[in-house]
């Protein structure tokens, strides 16, 4: 008997509090219909944002036993989706995951840093390995500061016109990857969007989306979370790039409303319906 339900092997972290990682991918793909198999990088008290002093369990030597016990058992996965990595060394076992898996969609969200600085757990020598991933990678998708990183430019707060963000988009996918997703760039002309490159189509899309005055940690976690959900149903990149951005909209002005605790992240809870009844989108625009 065929296997009838995709499966997304997601090596990232747990936190115990605060609405990211594991914590988000579970019920997101979940809902969507995709089997999700958890291959946690580290194990924390909380998020690193806004919590003090966290308590976390590095399981770098977890992570290859696990692998090699879905290895014996013949277990195939039709989508390998890298997250937030604790160790240097859990870059080498990521590699060995995309190798073991040629044919399974290969999607790295590049967790580094944001709003112009790295995360406080993510070493130089890490953010300099992450190349690695994204040089064997499908689909990566950064935020500004993490383009920045791949790219060796200095950060800048600036916005961005249509060509120099066209220009980067192709740049990191001359690293490798066919599909380029980056979130939340500022342009010109005063907008907000989500940006993503097919290299085989040469086709570049934007999704406008109204920011809120609140930063709420994980969304970029929901964000590719809903992207990898819509590519594996079979949707096109824009719209997977638009039902992305509009479930995070809806999820982040709900939890606006409930004048819910910023570190606390984004309710998901109460708008995980919305990805079950799968409207129709419209709102991509080519860039």
């Amino acid at each position: 008997m065929g296997e009838w339900q995709k499966k997304v092997i997601a090596i990232h972290d747990l936190s115990g509090i605060g609405h990211c990682s594991l914590s988000v991918i579970l019920p997101i793909l979940s809902v969507m219909g995709i089997q999700v198999c958890s291959v946690p990088t580290a194990i924390l008290s909380t998020h690193t944002g806004g919590f003090g002093e966290v308590a976390m369990h590095d399981l770098t030597e977890y992570i290859p036993s696990a692998l090699e016990h879905y290895r014996r058992l013949g277990i195939s996965f039709d989508c390998i989706y890298s997250g937030f990595l604790a160790s240097k060394e859990q870059i080498d076992h990521c590699l060995e995951v995309f190798s073991e898996y040629p044919d399974a969609l290969k999607v790295v969200d590049t967790v580094m840093g944001d709003n112009g600085k790295p995360y406080r757990t993510c070493t130089p020598e890490l953010r300099k390995r992450m190349g690695e991933l994204v040089s064997i990678a499908d689909i990566v998708t950064p935020n500004v500061t993490e383009m920045s990183f791949l790219l060796g430019e200095e950060y800048s707060p600036r916005p961005f016109t249509t060509q120099t963000i066209k220009s980067r988009l192709v740049r990191i996918s001359e690293k490798n990857p066919k599909t380029v997703v980056i979130t939340s760039v500022p342009f010109a002309d005063g907008t907000m969007c989500n940006v993503g490159y097919d290299r085989e189509r040469n086709s570049f899309w934007k999704v406008p989306f109204e920011p809120i005055s609140a930063n709420y940690p994980g969304a970029g976690d929901v964000f590719s979370s809903v992207l990898v959900g819509s590519l594996m149903n079979g949707e096109s990149l824009p719209i997977a790039i638009n039902r992305a951005t509009t479930f995070c909209e809806i999820a982040v002005r709900t939890t606006y409303g409930y004048s819910s605790e910023k570190r606390n992240g984004i309710m998901i809870e109460k708008c995980l319906d919305w990805l079950i009844t799968r409207p129709t989108l419209y709102q991509y625009e080519t860039l």
